[in-house]
């Protein structure tokens, strides 16, 4: 069945069937490979991304589930215009290794959207679904309060 889904700005067909999981549709079919693949059961947090701004994790979310417009780590900003979440990360150097930092970027930006101005405590709660192998929580704890500063002069 063809089905169409609104990535980043722009409407994908995509002809899945029903419980294909988004993660696999934005990785397989529609080339945006930001969206990693860590655990398949929503423990680790690598796949998320905002669906209407909510973050999810796209290995649980059935093409037939998708309620909204999705957004994924290649549609919050671009090398040359970065979000400040992501210019943030490259400021206070967060990532090592690398693989999880797309999903614990999407779910700062969620954070972010809801609360401009989180406390240790509002991060430490919503960022504990992301798991970091190379242990990067204090940087990334400092990257989000550089961007909520960095929002707020904006």
């Amino acid at each position: 069945m063809v089905t169409a889904l609104k990535i980043n700005g722009k409407t994908h067909q995509v002809d899945l069937p029903d419980d294909v999981p988004l993660l696999w549709v934005l990785r397989d079919e529609v080339g945006l490979t930001g969206t990693k693949f860590g655990c398949g059961v929503a423990s680790c947090g690598a796949c998320t991304v905002h669906i209407d701004g909510e973050a999810v994790r796209s290995c649980q979310v059935a093409l037939s589930d998708v309620w909204g417009d999705v957004t994924t780590i290649e549609g919050l900003g671009t090398p040359d215009a970065m979000a400040a979440i992501q210019q943030a990360w490259v400021d206070k150097q967060v990532a090592q290794c690398g693989y999880c930092q797309s999903g614990q970027i999407m779910q700062a930006a969620a954070l972010l959207a809801e609360n401009p101005v989180p406390t240790d405590t509002d991060i430490d709660d919503a960022m504990q679904g992301n798991l970091c192998r190379c242990g990067t929580y204090p940087r990334i704890r400092a990257a989000i309060h550089d961007a909520a500063a960095k929002l707020k002069e904006a």
